[in-house]
């Protein structure tokens, strides 16, 4: 078989390169300002790095050695080898050919082992296009994704591949975490998890289906937006996990709501991880929740709180897990969610604005925070009867003893302060902003399934500093499946 001869390899990117040199050193580029400089220079960069690129592509094909046989997965050997077959592959420096052997048989799918060798995506965009367009589409929407990367690159990512590419770039998420691995803990640190959900406006088809039967109920308004209020009718929900660690912080109730200057500071959440999904139920990601707490403290001897907002469905769903699993488990409602059931308490006694509301507010938190919740909701009947309001004034008020009295058994601060465990829920209701309302709550945005999944997905792993890694994990499986899984027993046959 005849081979071309190696003698002008890279002579593209030489003459090229002769070419920026040529020009840096004549009088054109004398005269230009650095700025001029830097953009001849990122256009002829990319071009050279191509050129580069595509001469050590095209070398690699020269050099290809025909194979004997080659087996597929189904078993059939092909024995025909064929030079020359080209696939296009864009590249973040730009367009180049990929040219390769190819085993056939007839009847068959051909096989390119080559492209194994190079480990080639399954379609033309390559891993490191694929790369900037997944971080820029979880940074902003997907036609800001499509200008950063014509910025950032010499490629080009249509809109609609930058989102089909999103999701291929997320799938891998449930795997990588099962074998990822772990940052030691001090046995002493407690273990943290919360959950919670934040809605997202889907497109009609993606919504739940009570959700979807609720807005068609509901005649839109508008043919080309949503009017306001229309959005409930619109949303499904997104539902956002949390485990982290936490080294004790003893506290008094004082430290939390009046007292001196000399404040304990507050258990700082350490080794967050965040997951999140609107494809899934609560219950589904409360269960991947404790699977990364199981793998955090696989023989249950660490202290184990859920922090919650109180809704009575999670709370439900968490302490049904904590049972399956024969986990001891606290759970513990979010202090600030009772401060905001005490101010709304608070304007059924005071009038908008009197000073003299944070004040009892301010009472009524610290006796909530040393154990008695059951007091305070009492007295708070009884201030109401007391003062005979009306049952419109007094609304909130017995709204407020109602939910004091429903969540006492969630209400154990004095526990949680002596042990110095977290009694709020910052760290959840911060995931639930960043992953899911600063991205999915762009106006005029309204997602479909598929897509939202994917975004939410990596964007947890950007926020858990996780997606270089996941992207090494990723590219590995691609591997497996694009290549790999096309060969008998999964063995790729080696290539010149």
């Amino acid at each position: 078989m005849l081979r071309c001869a190696d003698d002008d390899r890279f002579a593209r990117s030489r003459d090229r390169f002769e070419e920026v040199v040529g020009f840096l050193d004549g009088e054109g580029a004398a005269g230009l300002t650095h700025a001029e400089l830097e953009d001849r220079l990122d256009t002829d960069g990319r071009e050279l790095l191509r050129l580069l690129f595509q001469d050590h592509l095209d070398l690699r094909s020269r050099r290809e050695e025909p194979l004997e046989e080659v087996v597929g997965a189904d078993g059939v050997v092909r024995c025909y080898s064929e030079a020359g077959h080209a696939r296009t592959l864009e590249t973040v420096f730009g367009e180049v050919t990929v040219t390769r052997m190819a085993y056939r048989r007839k009847g068959q799918a051909n096989l390119h082992p080559a492209d194994g060798a190079l480990n080639l995506p399954g379609e033309r965009y390559s891993h490191g296009l694929r790369r900037l367009s997944a971080v820029e589409a979880s940074r902003g929407s997907f036609d800001e994704a499509v200008e950063a990367v014509d910025r950032a690159s010499g490629g080009h990512v249509p809109k609609r591949q930058a989102e089909q590419l999103a999701r291929r770039a997320a799938v891998d998420f449930d795997a990588f975490y099962a074998q990822r691995p772990l940052e030691a803990a001090d046995p002493g640190d407690v273990l943290v998890i919360s959950v919670d959900g934040k809605g997202i406006v889907m497109l009609p088809g993606a919504l739940r289906k009570a959700t979807a039967d609720a807005a068609a109920r509901s005649a839109q308004k508008l043919t080309s937006r949503l009017s306001k209020g229309e959005k409930r009718g619109r949303k499904r929900m997104a539902e956002v996990g949390a485990v982290y660690d936490v080294t004790p912080v003893p506290r008094g109730a004082t430290d939390i709501i009046g007292g001196g200057d000399d404040k304990a500071e507050a258990p700082t959440a350490n080794n967050k991880w965040l997951t999140a999904s609107v494809v899934e139920d609560a219950a589904t990601v409360i269960a991947s929740v404790f699977d990364e707490a199981q793998r955090r403290d696989p023989h249950h001897q660490r202290t184990w709180v859920a922090l919650v907002d109180g809704n009575n469905h999670q709370i439900s769903r968490i302490e049904a897990e904590a049972a399956a699993r024969s986990v001891e488990l606290t759970v513990l409602v979010d202090v600030v969610h009772v401060l905001e059931y005490l101010w709304s308490a608070a304007w059924s006694f005071f009038a908008e604005g009197d000073a003299a509301a944070e004040s009892w507010v301010a009472d009524k938190a610290l006796s909530v925070l040393e154990g008695n919740a059951s007091t305070v909701a009492a007295s708070i009947r009884r201030k109401a009867t007391r003062l005979g309001l009306d049952a419109a004034t007094r609304k909130n008020a017995d709204t407020c003893a109602d939910y004091l009295l429903a969540k006492r058994d969630y209400l154990d601060y004095p526990l949680a302060l002596t042990k110095g465990w977290p009694i709020a829920t910052g760290v959840i209701e911060g995931a639930c902003r960043h992953l899911v309302k600063d991205r999915m709550d762009i106006t005029g945005a309204r997602w479909g399934l598929e897509g939202a999944e994917a975004v939410l997905r990596l964007r947890a792993l950007r926020a858990n500093r996780d997606f270089d890694h996941d992207w090494s994990f990723h590219i590995a499986m691609e591997r497996r499946r694009v290549h790999e899984s096309r060969y008998h027993d999964r063995a790729l046959p080696l290539t010149a």
